[in-house]
């Protein structure tokens, strides 16, 4: 997409070579929606005619495909300024800045939204209509005093969204998956299926990737369990990564993904591009939908069989939700050790069971016995992390697929969360991973990768 095109999404204009018309006030303030903005922003009618004059002021400049990005920010807030400047209502300074941040946020960004995207206690935003927008703090959920002017206004910013990384949402194509430019995931879904007007998920990501001690600190894993994970990747096990939604598997992969020595080549795949690996021999593969003649898919299953011809050291899978399962699985038996992916489940051993569906997903008229040596076979180590009700990210099992006794796949848990240590004043689990003292099969295999681990590691704590 050219720099005019972006800027035209940016606006919820055409990009087809029509010239955009000049927003009126009714344009940027429709209905009773703005009616009730007015109500929450007294600043909302000055908002409105800063927004039309700096359009009207710099005009085709928007949309001049000359422009980096870096200089079309400094034009449009050297404008603003003029502009405000020009107001005759009296504000304060500290008002003239409040307008002039959020009008360029609304030309340069995303609006109501920008503001939460900034704050770095927020973790994810929840826009449930154009008039209730939810984040979540430390865990917490809470509503927020901001709002979109009116269904449109969110609509529009939806639209700017999905337009940068190719993707469409309408009646036609009511859901999407997306990404902002950090990669922090996005999930739209519009009208006719979202009943109560178009609704809009960001799971924001941190500015700098979380590390282990990061996690550490948090509480999803202890030292000792890092490294267990940390021998079992650069040992070269296949991980499972399961659980359930918002329980931080994919900042759990990406974690994992760093223990990955920096001469392998990695092959990423994602439906939609959210992985943050730090190494630099790494391939990025993205799943495509369709277009709007419903041609031109790509699915994750066919970017799984195509990087087995890339020659790749590791796959790394985002996530498994299909068929796609069954080629995952036989790459992990055909000499791609060492691959990680996740699934949504809650335990480990549902975690299994969902794999076994998905792989019948693939069509493949594959006997139960069959799927589960599979499984058994290519699978060596699940990590089972959930979301608790303190609204903490936890890892709960790490548990060892040991194999086969007759139709069962046998599962042995390494370390399990202690429940039993109850909650703090504060409602916080006090409890933390504990080895269960069982020590895994898998200990023979690491020594081949010359990868030790500490012989103390699983001595068996007293709950």
């Amino acid at each position: 997409m050219s720099l005019s095109q972006r800027l035209a999404a940016r606006q919820g204009v055409p990009t087809n070579g029509a010239t955009p018309a000049t927003p009126t006030k009714h344009d940027v303030l429709p209905g009773g929606g703005a009616n009730r903005q007015r109500a929450m922003d007294p600043y909302a009618e000055i908002k409105a005619r800063v927004h039309t004059s700096l359009l009207q002021t710099l005009g085709p400049t928007l949309y001049d495909a000359n422009m980096d990005e870096s200089e079309l920010d400094h034009r449009v807030r050297q404008t603003l300024q003029s502009v405000i400047e020009e107001e005759e209502a009296p504000l304060t300074g500290s008002e003239r800045g409040r307008i002039a941040q959020e009008v360029a946020d609304e030309i340069l960004g995303h609006g109501p939204l920008e503001s939460l995207l900034r704050d770095p206690e927020v973790s994810e935003i929840m826009v449930n209509g154009y008039q209730s927008i939810y984040v979540e703090r430390a865990g917490r959920l809470s509503p927020v005093p901001v709002a979109f002017l009116d269904e449109a206004h969110l609509r529009r910013t939806i639209d700017k969204i999905v337009a940068k990384v190719g993707r469409r949402v309408d009646e036609a194509s009511p859901m999407v998956d997306a990404r902002l430019q950090d990669g922090s995931p996005v999930n739209a879904v519009v009208p006719p299926i979202a009943l109560d007007g178009a609704s809009l998920t960001i799971r924001k990501f941190s500015a700098d990737p979380y590390t282990t001690e990061d996690l550490i600190s948090f509480g999803t894993f202890t030292k000792p369990v890092a490294e267990l994970i940390s021998a079992c990747v650069r040992g070269r096990l296949n991980v499972l990564i399961s659980g359930g939604t918002g329980s931080g598997k994919t900042t759990t992969l990406n974690v994992l993904s760093s223990f990955v020595p920096t001469d392998e080549r990695i092959v990423t795949i994602e439906d939609a591009a959210e992985l943050q690996l730090s190494q630099d021999h790494v391939i990025r593969l993205e799943s495509r939908p369709k277009n709007i003649e419903g041609r031109g898919e790509i699915s994750v299953r066919e970017l799984v069989r195509n990087s087995l011809r890339m020659r790749p050291d590791r796959i790394i899978v985002g996530e498994v939700r299909d068929g796609a399962a069954l080629d995952m699985l036989q790459a992990m038996n055909t000499g791609h050790d060492g691959s990680i992916t996740t699934l949504h489940a809650n335990t480990p051993r549902d975690a299994l069971s969902r794999l076994e569906t998905m792989v019948l997903m693939a069509g493949m008229d594959l006997p139960q016995r069959a799927i589960r040596e599979q499984a058994a076979s290519a699978i060596d180590l699940i990590v089972q992390q959930a979301r608790l009700k303190d609204g903490t990210r936890r890892i709960t099992h790490i548990t060892e697929v040991c194999g086969m006794e007759g139709d069962i796949i046998t599962l042995q848990d390494l370390f399990l969360f202690d429940f039993k240590a109850g909650v703090d004043e504060t409602g916080k689990f006090r409890g933390a991973l504990r080895s269960t003292g069982l020590r895994p099969q898998f200990t023979e295999r690491l020594a081949e990768h010359g990868v030790g681990i500490p012989p103390g590691l699983f001595e068996l704590e007293r709950w």
